[in-house]
């Protein structure tokens, strides 16, 4: 693999040209890795919302043309000046965060939010020159997140990858490096149930199932799915759901049907749909004096919700998190540990496989809410 080293690289790559409409397979140029960054050679990729939200163009200037994909595991082809955490061979996980272990936040304990390299979903170059990587007969395409892996090679910063254990299987392992670990580490890192305890889950999409294997892995003995979908319920009970609440089937607030479900109110809830109504319920549904509601959906930003000052009062927590608390680098490797250990149960997840010229099906499969994750297989 080193033989390219300093070239440039021609490769195939997903390119979005214009929003909401089909990827086009393209024959792009790589450039090799500049300072503090590292080329990747992708073996696989997912599909996660925050990809098709941003090629809908919703809510954000759009900025195309554009190579999208956040969730994937490669191989590091060749890295920059100045790289020494890792080298040619390595197994990484890109990720949408960074931690560049020099700023306040990665040198705290409680904080996993990185000066430097924190999500910018705005930004289409990489930020130590304002340039892309990435060409078409000379003319850029733009970066995602600081990953873009719908490509068979990308450039990323080294404050974003993940070295991991490189007998852990790439083709499972890479739904790990964003909605997964978001909602297990939401659940084991924040809201932290003890074992035994209610747990209530706002949203059974992919992030709230993980919220749920983390209650699971967390030994709770009720774990409560809240939902709007009735048709999610079933497949729930894999990630340990044993109960399921739809808010349309009560004609009082679901918090006060949770309430009566569990003589006061769960021990933790974790709110994972972005949405400010059921932001407050998961706050107002757990037990006063010990309960802890965590927020890990993302809402628009000028989105507000009222709750009354007692019930902080009677002691109960709100808390919110950013890819449940785990630093990049230093913790996903144990995330990874775990699932090598066979505690977190990564497959059941995955839920559709497609090859990358077939890239397509797998928005199609996300926008019909028929899959939780679709892996693409760079090599096929």
């Amino acid at each position: 693999m080193a033989s390219t080293a300093g070239s440039i690289i021609p490769c195939k790559a997903a390119v979005a040209w214009e929003a909401g409409k089909p990827l086009v397979i393209e024959q792009v140029e790589v450039a090799p890795p500049k300072a503090m960054e590292v080329r990747v050679k992708i073996k696989y990729t997912s599909l996660c919302h925050t990809d098709v939200y941003f090629w809908e163009a919703k809510g954000q200037a759009p900025l195309f043309p554009r190579i999208f994909g956040h969730e994937a595991a490669g191989i590091v082809e060749s890295v920059g000046e100045g790289v020494t955490d890792v080298e040619v061979g390595d197994h990484v996980l890109p990720v949408f965060t960074g931690e560049c272990k020099e700023c306040a936040h990665c040198k705290s304990q409680e904080s996993n939010m990185c000066n430097l390299l924190r999500i910018n979903t705005d930004r289409g170059v990489m930020i130590s020159d304002g340039n892309a990587r990435f060409s078409k007969n000379g003319n850029p395409i733009y970066h995602f997140l600081g990953t873009s892996t719908f490509s068979e090679y990308t450039v990323v910063h080294v404050g974003c990858l993940a070295k991991i254990d490189k007998s852990a299987p790439l083709d499972k392992v890479c739904v790990l490096s964003c909605g997964i670990s978001t909602g297990l580490g939401a659940t084991l890192n924040v809201a932290k149930p003890k074992k035994g305890s209610t747990v209530a889950i706002f949203g059974l999409g992919a992030v709230g199932l993980a919220a749920a294997e983390g209650a699971r892995i967390a030994g709770a003995s009720r774990i409560i799915g809240v939902d709007l979908n009735p048709s999610r319920f079933e497949e729930a009970k894999k990630f340990g759901i044993t109960e399921f609440v739809n808010p349309k089937d009560h004609d009082k607030p679901v918090q006060e049907v949770i309430a009566e479900m569990t003589n006061g109110g769960v021990d933790r809830s974790v709110e994972c749909t972005g949405n400010v109504k059921a932001m407050m319920s998961a706050f107002e549904c757990v037990h006063d004096g010990w309960g802890v509601a965590v927020l890990v959906g993302v809402p628009n930003k000028d989105d507000m919700f009222m709750t009354k000052p007692v019930n902080l009062l009677n002691e109960r927590t709100l808390r919110g998190t950013f890819f449940g608390n785990y630093k990049p680098r230093t913790d996903l490797p144990s995330v990874i540990d775990m699932y090598m250990k066979k505690q977190l149960e990564v497959e059941k997840f995955i839920t559709h496989r497609v090859p990358f010229s077939d890239i397509n099906k797998a928005f199609d499969y996300m926008l019909k809410g028929e899959s939780l994750r679709c892996l693409i297989s760079m090599d096929e």
